[in-house]
């Protein structure tokens, strides 16, 4: 760091350092509560909320062990913190664009500690911290994935394929349940592993000021930009005179470059306009049959293998397997829109016109997956639920990737953060109906939830 030569050459490594930190970051951690299906079978195992269930009288006066009110409780855990997961990513956002980099991490960081330890000193007699520590799992974790989007704007023309690969691994990284579901069975308490998450903290704080900036890093990057903590000093930033200038670039992170000015429609217009809501109403939908699947899922098998453990374990050990394929299928999206995009325009087609034909194909292949997930998924035929775990996670790859391209490319650019939050927020409160969903199936359907 002592000279500009040495300065230089320690850019890239650098870069590629904080590329290589924030992928494993997001694959190990952010995501982790969408492995909510194998934590329960732990959760099952040591008692938790067993108190609700209840013997109860059945075919030629057996007496059969009625849990439906612990599969309740489980699915309310994993509602609350899914919609919080989603409902705060707007004043999360915000966090980040008023406070920086680091303010925005601590904050994340705080939330996904208290998280681990709350769980890690949960007791069957203390069952419902599941619900608060869930809940700051989810929030601490999105806000990790959040702050390590913006290390896209570090790699110029990889910045989208960067971008994607980081949403791919927060949802691969729900496969870290399933590795202490795997390490529980081999004797390592549950406690034992989430203190060990809480210690990954540690490595956060480090990454927070020695390999990310203190604010932002803008986009496109300045020439010589540096960042963390180099030499005793932190990173570079622009002269006072292009204060304003980096702060607008910095505050839209996600924007294209080289875009002309003209007269863009306004943030209230962009929330009321018919394209808005339609794909508001398109992500809502699907996602809550994502949530409902993983909500469900346990009792689903409960079903299905009537009751057997072992093929109950390990179908929910398939399930979390299938979920690390997530940073694998997510890029598939993003190249298939641009591929959509390099063709040539009709005669007299705009820009806006190209890019959403762009987007026709990867919307109606979303939802046919979501289609062909949901036929399986509720098909009562045991050995078809390994296709529908494929499909599960190919689809959600689909649909978050071609949710965030979609609000880039139908709407101006300086709205894109406000928009993505605010979509997000607004589908979190729809999917609230996944419990008096769960509900009506493990109560009217009598457990079958075909119509549902």
């Amino acid at each position: 760091c002592r000279t500009m030569a040495g300065f230089g050459n320690s850019l890239p490594m650098r870069r590629c350092l904080t590329f290589a930190t924030g992928l494993v970051e997001c694959l190990c951690f952010a995501g982790a509560v969408f492995g909510w299906a194998s934590l329960v079978f732990v959760l099952k195992t040591e008692g938790y909320f067993s108190s609700l269930c209840v013997n109860t009288t059945g075919v030629n006066a057996t007496q059969v062990l009625d849990c439906s009110g612990q599969d309740e409780q489980f699915s309310l855990v994993f509602t609350i913190a899914s919609f919080m997961n989603n409902f705060l990513t707007l004043p999360n956002g915000f966090i980040f664009d008023w406070f920086g980099t680091t303010v925005a991490r601590l904050f994340g960081i705080f939330l996904y500690t208290m998280g681990t330890l709350m769980v890690a000193f949960a007791t069957p007699a203390l069952s419902n911290l599941l619900f608060p520590a869930l809940s700051f799992l989810a929030v601490g974790g999105i806000m990790l994935l959040i702050t390590n989007m913006q290390v896209g704007n570090l790699f110029g023309s990889h910045r989208s394929t960067i971008i994607t690969l980081y949403n791919g691994a927060f949802d691969s990284s729900s496969a870290l349940f399933l590795v202490i579901k795997l390490l529980y069975e081999s004797g390592i308490s549950l406690r034992d592993s989430f203190l060990f998450l809480s210690a990954c903290g540690v490595i956060h704080l480090l990454r927070t000021f020695f390999l990310l900036p203190r604010n932002f890093i803008p986009y496109p990057l300045p020439d010589h930009y540096t960042y963390g903590k180099c030499c005793g000093k932190s990173e570079t930033e622009q002269t006072t005179a292009n204060d304003n200038a980096k702060r607008t670039i910095e505050e839209t992170p996600f924007s294209d470059k080289d875009v002309p000015v003209k007269q863009e429609k306004s943030f209230r217009e962009c929330c009321l306009s018919w394209l808005f809501v339609w794909h508001l109403l398109w992500l809502s939908v699907m996602q809550l049959r994502h949530y409902l699947f993983i909500g469900t899922l346990n009792p689903m098998l409960q079903r299905l293998t009537a009751g057997e453990p072992s093929l109950v374990s390990q179908y929910i050990n398939a399930f979390a397997i299938t979920q690390l394929c997530g940073v694998l299928c997510a890029p598939w999206n993003g190249l298939l829109i641009d591929r959509q995009k390099g063709k040539h325009r009709a005669a007299g087609e705009s820009e806006q016109e190209a890019d959403m034909r762009a987007l026709v194909l990867s919307l109606f292949l979303t939802a046919l997956q979501c289609v062909m997930f949901s036929v399986c998924a509720s098909t009562p035929y045991l050995p078809l639920q390994y296709l529908t775990f494929i499909l599960q996670v190919l689809n959600r790859s689909f649909l978050y990737g071609g949710n965030a391209a979609f609000i880039s490319l139908a709407f101006p650019s300086c709205h894109f953060g406000k928009l993505y939050g605010l979509v997000m927020a607004l589908s979190a409160v729809f999917s609230v109906l996944q419990y008096p969903c769960f509900a009506l199936v493990k109560g009217a359907l009598h457990g079958d939830p075909l119509y549902v």
